[in-house]
């Protein structure tokens, strides 16, 4: 067994729930400083303003899910490697997974970059919100390929079992986003492109430092050879690729949420941009859940032992029971602080109030398709989890926001969102066990025997017989 496979033994409850706390206070430490974006450019007065990040978020959120797609694909890898005890293997996968994320990651920049008006305006931003939108997408898409290596490096580091230092990467660039804020915002008078500077910033932060600890204590890399790098190209590219569909379905569907959103207002949009950068803040242990269970599994898919698979799976079930529970009862007696903090009133206040109750409850069936999609991507089977993914943003989004808008208004657009979360969430876990059973009964079942072996054996028995 190797020593860097921690998982496969001690207590999965204790791993779920390190991995996750560990994981979501760096995840938290970046949604966090978004959180404070959204309260310094409230404090601006300008309701367009607030609208532009709206906007701009449904397309950051577009092109984060690219790299979290990678970042899947090289923590799949490199986990079930350590956990048959290949560490050359791991470091290889490693190396070549930085390398393709950092190219694709760059391509998909670029052609972001060139469509960011059409984008925009399918959002349904227009005037002036519209330019601001733009202006501040601008700056920030460019830095997504430093964001691919900082978020591939985190998954390494997280399938090391080694969450406190990928974690530590994430702080560090909230921190320096943290610091600039105010600086670049309020200090140089330059409101949001200081936002997106300070956003560029603690990118390239976050990249440098989650390379540093692979580097210093994992062996760090490989160099890299063409030919293995081609080789390589089929097995990340295979996780990759659906895992990047995956992540774009949620995106998408926000996207169409924000645009039926749009048709109540700059005040309903803003309320729902306070949603967006409220919900990683209080539940980025059940975001960053992901990510920990995968390497979990991962490493006892590797190794052979189903029972901690399965053990894995209930855990994680179990700790998105208990968190939710206390978030949202958290959530439901500061709601109206968090809504003060804004000085949000009207519609705004309403989609606050309704967030911080029963849709924040609901938040336990995106915890199960959160933990389903892990147990996928680590199993073999990732386009399950695209399958699911895209159902949950379709057909379990359009035609359910379509209908909650009917009926409720702009609060029937989130509720609408919500509902299709529990019928997709409650269909991914029986889908996941069926799944689970399927990859045991795959490795225990004995080969048949080949027709010539089966024929000797018979001839062998006959004339024993005789």
């Amino acid at each position: 067994m190797s020593e860097q496979a921690k998982f496969l033994t001690g207590s999965l409850f204790k791993h779920v729930s390190v991995m996750s706390l560990t994981a979501s206070v760096g995840l938290m430490a970046i949604f966090l400083v978004d959180f404070v974006d959204m309260i310094f450019i409230s404090m601006l007065g300008k309701a367009e303003l607030a609208a532009a990040v709206g906007y701009a978020g449904a397309i950051l959120f577009f092109t984060t899910s690219f790299g979290i797609g990678m970042s899947i694909a090289a923590g799949a890898l490199v986990a079930r490697a350590l956990g048959a005890g290949d560490e050359e293997e791991a470091k290889r996968k490693a190396t070549h997974a930085l390398i393709y994320g950092f190219v694709f990651g760059s391509i998909f920049a670029g052609l972001v970059w060139l469509n960011l008006g059409t984008f925009v305006t399918l959002l349904g931003a227009s005037g002036e919100t519209h330019v601001l939108a733009v202006h501040y997408l601008q700056i920030i898409v460019p830095s997504l390929p430093f964001l691919m290596i900082g978020m591939v490096g985190g998954a390494i580091l997280r399938a090391h079992g080694d969450a406190k230092r990928a974690m530590m990467a994430t702080i560090y660039g909230g921190a320096v986003n943290a610091v600039l804020d105010p600086i670049l915002i309020f200090g140089l008078d330059l409101e949001l492109t200081g936002a997106a500077l300070a956003s560029v910033a603690a990118r390239l932060t976050i990249a440098g430092v989650s390379l540093l600890p692979i580097i210093k204590h994992y062996g760090g890399f490989v160099k890299p050879d063409t030919r293995d790098l081609m080789l390589d190209l089929r097995p990340v590219f295979a996780l990759a690729f659906p895992a990047i569909l995956t992540q774009l379905a949620t995106p998408i569907g926000q996207a169409y949420v924000t645009r039926a959103m749009a048709e109540y207002g700059e005040a309903a949009v803003a309320g729902m941009a306070i949603v967006g950068r409220l919900t990683p803040i209080a539940f980025g242990v059940i975001f960053a859940l992901s990510g920990a269970v995968g390497p979990i599994i991962g490493q006892n898919f590797g190794a052979g032992q189903h029972d901690r698979v399965r053990g894995g799976f209930k855990a994680g079930i179990t700790f998105v029971g208990i968190f939710v529970v206390f978030m949202t009862i958290l959530l439901y007696f500061l709601r109206a602080p968090i809504a003060d903090l804004f000085t949000a009133d009207g519609i705004t206040r309403e989609l606050v109030y309704l967030f911080c109750g029963p849709l924040a409850l609901v938040f336990f069936f995106n915890g199960l398709l959160f933990v389903a999609n892990a147990s996928f991507n680590n199993l073999g089977h990732p386009y399950y989890s695209t399958w699911l993914n895209w159902g949950r943003h379709t057909i379990g989004t359009i035609p359910l926001v379509i209908l909650g808008a009917l009926w409720f208004g702009a609060p029937g657009v989130l509720i609408g969102q919500a509902i299709g979360g529990v019928i997709f969430g409650s269909l991914s876990v029986v889908l996941a066990w069926r799944v689970m059973n399927k990859v045991e009964n795959e490795a225990t079942r004995v080969p048949e025997p080949e027709p010539f072996a089966r024929e000797a054996r018979h001839l062998h028995q006959t004339s024993w017989k005789r």
